[in-house]
């Protein structure tokens, strides 16, 4: 009697974990509400099978620049064959007082200006590292240029998870890296973040950034002068002090990831909704209000 309960318990239990999610083209972004434009998806993954789509992402495989003992290596960005992206942190088997974690980038597969983004993922548990989805301008755009501000290319942290609290940030960095570097961020508090999946998500217009947690939104900003090249998408997981002290850490943990989206807005003839503005030299960095 008891292995019938336990039984029938376990195949009710596989049942409710296969609970499909909505098709992709049927979801619409929560950013198109109240909006008479029509929305396009353009880039989905579901990560769906059991190999990481090459026509998609490139997973990066070399050390983390500016990162202490980080290596980005491949084995740590796997399928689990049920539909998640898993995103490892470990230490590494190869290199004494390293730390692998993953990267992937589409560079070579998808770029796009102004749009919806987003990605709906579960945090990792331990200190030491952070979680992120992002971009990065693509060509013609140049981070490192400082004449225009950011509207020649601005690295857009659409979320950076580096806390086990419920907080989740939101950065923007423009003009370099290095003297010129400028920066806005705005740190979210996200009630229940740390539990079960999340989306986060952007939009982008040729006017402003506005970036939402599970669909509401939480920080409406223009910091930098917008920016009006096209970028590519990133996921990944980097060590560093900003993420606590990894020595704390539990290896190996991970962020798993259910998808990844974006669309891009039209109008009824077919155009696209947004027209890039010229560059021009910013005044002031811009404006913006949180949640």
């Amino acid at each position: 009697m008891a292995y019938s309960m336990l039984m029938g318990m376990a195949v009710l239990l596989q049942v409710l974990g296969q609970v499909e999610k909505p098709a992709a083209e049927a979801v619409v972004p929560p950013a198109a509400a109240g909006q008479g434009n029509i929305w396009k998806l353009t880039f989905a993954d579901e990560f769906d099978g059991t190999v990481i789509d090459p026509n998609l992402w490139t997973v990066v495989h070399r050390n983390r620049p500016q990162r202490k003992n980080n290596f980005w290596h491949r084995e740590c960005a796997v399928l689990d064959g049920r539909g998640l992206l898993r995103v490892i942190t470990r230490k590494s088997p190869e290199r004494q007082g390293w730390y692998d974690t993953a990267c992937l980038e589409t560079q070579q597969t998808f770029t796009q200006r102004f749009g919806y983004f987003e990605i709906r993922a579960e945090m990792q548990s331990q200190p030491g590292f952070w979680s992120a989805f992002w971009a990065m301008p693509a060509p013609p755009g140049d981070i490192g240029s400082t004449r225009f501000g950011g509207m020649d290319g601005t690295e857009l942290d659409i979320f950076e998870k580096n806390t086990l609290d419920e907080e989740v940030q939101h950065t923007l960095h423009w003009d370099g890296y290095g003297k010129h570097h400028k920066t806005a961020g705005y740190r979210a508090k996200v009630p229940g973040v740390m539990e079960g999946f999340h989306t986060f998500g952007l939009l982008w217009t040729p006017e402003e950034y506005v970036f939402y947690v599970d669909g509401k939104q939480t920080w409406r900003t223009s910091a930098g002068g917008v920016a009006q090249v096209p970028v590519y998408l990133i996921i990944s997981s980097e060590i560093g002090d900003w993420g606590g002290d990894i020595t704390q850490a539990q290896l190996p943990d991970e962020f798993r990831v259910d998808y990844v989206r974006a669309w891009q807005i039209y109008t009824e003839d077919g155009q696209i909704a947004y027209t890039p503005k010229p560059f021009a030299e910013p005044e002031q960095v811009g404006s913006e209000s949180g949640q």
